[in-house]
């Protein structure tokens, strides 16, 4: 069949002469797979529905907090009720207790958060926390790793094996991007021979599952030995958790892999849809938080009652028993279903997994670093994502983003995606 568009190209056309290229975040405008970028009214469970009446089964999930699917009942419901009463009063609220129960509650790896109103918003601030707790300016991050529109982390690596960031967008300043040391993820040498020659290092960041440049999955031992060299050299670890954190598990990827850093960052989920992030970690950090402390964060709408009240509904339906369970046995049966048939067939293919969590790699062995995506491979991927929406499946419209499985998909879902996407893949690699 041949998509309709031609509602969602007229908005478009509209869009661009009202904003930046048409779009309010780049990877929304379409470029990397071409055609006009769908304009969405509706979704429900697993799917969404355009302007123009085509319906999808949608494995973006609003870029990942969707883990319980499209306007699931009990958000909307405590969403509304809480709406009753008014948007937003700049206040304390009962709501933000409730969720900071819920939350910490037998939670090892968090001893205190503060609620913001984005993932960028909580990296920007756990950074000026680590640098405001040790009295250091430098950061280490990892290629391969993305941490929001933070200045000083918008950076890549130069040349050089520990290397000063470059600015990777205008209006960066060099002064600023020279605060961040970029590193090779999965390479702890080169983390330790940094460590030892810069020491005024506040803090070491990382998605423990790095999930914004492919599903790069890292070892274990690799993330303990990580943690290890952090302490032993009086370095901050902070996570970035905007990702993974309540996907993987309700304690996220700390949680998963049993490891707990200084600092976590979330987003995304804990607002169920809603703008919402947060940040925390050991007490005795997080004390140096205004008002406790000399280390000024602030926002009007964080902790917004609306944002919280959505988050609340989605947390107890995560803390029931067997939901992350349930969740990865799906995400499992539909992996594995494609790769039985990619295998089959030969293709140079492979499937990378955690949880709920996904990512298409047009490769045969597991990958673990940006520098091992072949760039040749997004040409496969464009073309498999043309042919997906053709026929009713949606991803997120790069080959570097991940995919996602809610509580809404079915079983009867999955294996419609599977039939799908198995002859799509038999056109692209054929």
């Amino acid at each position: 069949m041949k998509l309709k568009r031609k509602k969602s190209q007229k908005l478009f056309a509209e869009a661009k002469t009202m904003f930046p290229g048409g779009v309010h975040s780049p990877v929304r405008a379409f470029k990397s797979v071409g055609g006009t970028p769908l304009f969405i009214i509706k979704g429900e469970g697993a799917h969404i529905w355009d302007v123009d009446g085509n319906k999808y089964l949608d494995f973006c999930c609003s870029w990942g907090p969707l883990i319980l699917g499209h306007n699931n009942a009990s958000i909307r419901k405590s969403v509304t009720k809480t709406l009753q009463n008014g948007t937003s009063f700049g206040t304390p609220t009962p709501i933000g207790n409730e969720i900071g129960k819920l939350i910490l509650k037998g939670n090892k790896y968090l001893d205190k958060i503060r609620f913001v109103s984005s993932g960028t918003e909580a990296v920007m601030s756990a950074i000026r926390l680590a640098r405001g707790y040790t009295g250091k300016s430098k950061l280490i991050k990892f290629d391969g790793c993305y941490h929001g529109h933070v200045d000083s982390l918008l950076v890549k690596a130069g040349s050089g094996l520990a290397t000063f960031g470059v600015s990777t967008s205008a209006g960066i300043p060099d002064s600023l991007a020279k605060e961040t040391l970029v590193l090779p993820l999965n390479d702890l040498p080169a983390v330790e021979k940094t460590l030892k020659k810069h020491k005024d290092i506040a803090a070491v960041i990382i998605e423990p599952v790095p999930a914004n440049n492919g599903l790069l999955l890292q070892d274990k031992k690799y993330l303990k030995a990580l943690s290890k060299l952090c302490k032993q050299y009086g370095v901050l670890m902070i996570y970035d958790e905007v990702i993974s954190g309540f996907r993987v598990g309700l304690h996220g990827a700390a949680g998963y892999y049993g490891i707990k850093p200084d600092l976590i960052t979330y987003g995304k989920i804990i607002g169920g849809g809603m703008p919402v992030g947060a940040f925390g970690g050991k007490a005795k950090i997080m004390k140096h938080i205004a008002p406790e402390g000399n280390v000024y964060q602030a926002g009007t709408l964080s902790a917004n009652p609306i944002a919280l009240s959505a988050g609340v509904a989605m947390i107890k339906t995560l803390i029931k028993p067997g939901f992350y369970e349930k969740q990865e046995k799906k995400t499992k049966y539909f992996v594995h279903k494609i790769l039985k048939h990619t295998n089959k067939k030969g293709y140079t293919f492979n499937i990378q997994t955690i949880g709920s969590i996904f990512w298409l790699a047009f490769s045969d062995k597991r990958i673990q670093r940006s520098d091992e995506i072949a760039s040749e491979s997004m040409s496969k991927f464009n073309m498999l994502h043309s042919i997906l929406l053709e026929n009713g499946i949606y991803l997120g419209p790069s080959g570097y983003e991940v995919g996602f499985v809610s509580a809404a998909h079915s079983y009867k879902d999955l294996d419609k995606a599977v039939k799908i996407m198995t002859a799509a893949l038999d056109k692209v690699m054929g």
